[in-house]
């Protein structure tokens, strides 16, 4: 399944594949296929602001009810993709979800540490097109605040750490190989930020998405092989210390030419502004 069709709803259709919840393939959802493959574990320790969105009434109790990824960027903030919270991804309106919460400071969704923390308020960017998946951004806000420590800062536009070529981690609990095998466990992937003109090259419209460089950014591996994939979407991209991107969307998972497509982080400060 490409994943520009299948990424757009990353949490969501790894929920599906979890929690029999029916599955809804629209175009935006296919951009919801997000999983870390070729990944390895990603102790918490040293990841604290990699959080999970959580309801278990929507998505079952066995993983936590986990079914997209988020990141901390200030004691009582948290960024996520847009697309985690539709309709189609939850089954119904996001103000039916009485018990979405953000899990931060745990690897394993099965384990009870960290902390579950219910979310007091949601903005969805009114900028975000689900057809596009430009703009894919929303921010959470926190009935509590996070541990000291627990954030991470946003690269502005211009910083360095957006130049092709730069290392980056992508992390999730998402699908890692592809395949509908999910991990309990927190996983980040070593990709590289790729030159806008390859990922407009590998997405130029049509059924596999269309790339625009002002909204998103693009990474992986040239050869295939590492990548985020289902059940990772609002995840973080972390390069020089800093949040670039968020899991947006691709077509399928690791694919030689496909690389996953991400919310250019220094778009959504601007987007946001005044709500982070």
């Amino acid at each position: 399944m490409p994943r520009s069709l299948v990424r757009a709803l990353t949490g969501v259709l790894a929920l599906t594949a979890a929690a029999a919840v029916p599955p809804l393939l629209s175009p935006s959802e296919a951009v919801a296929e997000s999983v870390v493959v070729g990944g390895r574990p990603a102790p918490v320790a040293e990841s604290p602001w990699a959080v999970a969105l959580s309801s278990r009434d929507r998505f079952g109790g066995s993983r936590s009810g986990q079914f997209c990824g988020g990141v901390a960027v200030a004691p009582t903030k948290v960024l996520t993709a847009a697309h985690c919270l539709s309709d189609e991804a939850l089954g119904g309106p996001v103000s039916r979800v009485k018990d979405l919460r953000v899990i931060a400071g745990r690897e394993r969704l099965g384990d009870s540490d960290g902390r579950e923390i219910p979310v007091r308020a949601i903005w969805v960017n009114p900028a975000y097109d689900s057809v596009s998946n430009a703009g894919d951004l929303a921010v959470l806000t926190l009935a509590r605040a996070l541990p000291k420590g627990g954030t991470i800062a946003m690269a502005r536009s211009g910083d360095a750490a957006y130049r092709a070529g730069t290392a980056a981690d992508v992390y999730g609990w998402g699908d890692t190989t592809g395949s509908g095998t999910y991990s309990s466990v927190l996983r980040s992937a070593r990709v590289q930020v790729l030159p806008d003109a390859d990922c407009a090259r590998a997405y130029p419209g049509g059924r596999e998405g269309t790339y625009r460089a002002s909204a998103m950014l693009c990474a992986g591996d040239p050869a295939g092989g590492r990548d985020a994939c289902q059940g990772d979407s609002g995840g973080p991209l972390v390069a020089r210390g800093r949040l670039i991107g968020l899991v947006s969307w691709g077509s399928g998972c690791g694919r030689p030419g496909s690389p996953g497509v991400y919310t250019r982080v220094s778009a959504a400060a601007e987007w946001a502004e005044g709500r982070i």
